[in-house]
């Protein structure tokens, strides 16, 4: 991959997350579309596709709540480091 130095760093991220942003949203109006077929399969050119409903569990933040202090709660709260990049696009006039 090319990588032109000319644009700087923050405008090429602002562009890539935006092109990412709209094919996601793509991505979801397909998956949309699939689920609404509601076929267990469907055959392409390049793949084929396979749709199943999976059943998840998840904890109850606030069942959890009722039963344990706040004191347990907090033991057993552990610090996750992330990255946090924001876009904030600059009014430039044309």
């Amino acid at each position: 991959m090319s990588i032109n130095v000319n644009i700087p760093l923050a405008d090429r991220y602002a562009a890539a997350k935006a092109a990412a942003d709209a094919a996601n949203a793509a991505l979801e109006a397909l998956k949309d579309e699939i689920k609404e077929l509601g076929l267990p399969t469907l055959q392409g050119i390049t793949c084929d596709l396979t749709l199943s409903l999976v059943e998840q569990k998840r904890l109850d933040q606030k069942k959890v709540a009722q039963l344990l202090t706040a004191e347990q709660i907090e033991a057993c709260k552990s610090p996750v480091l992330m990255h946090n990049i924001r876009v904030k696009a600059k009014g430039i006039e044309a």
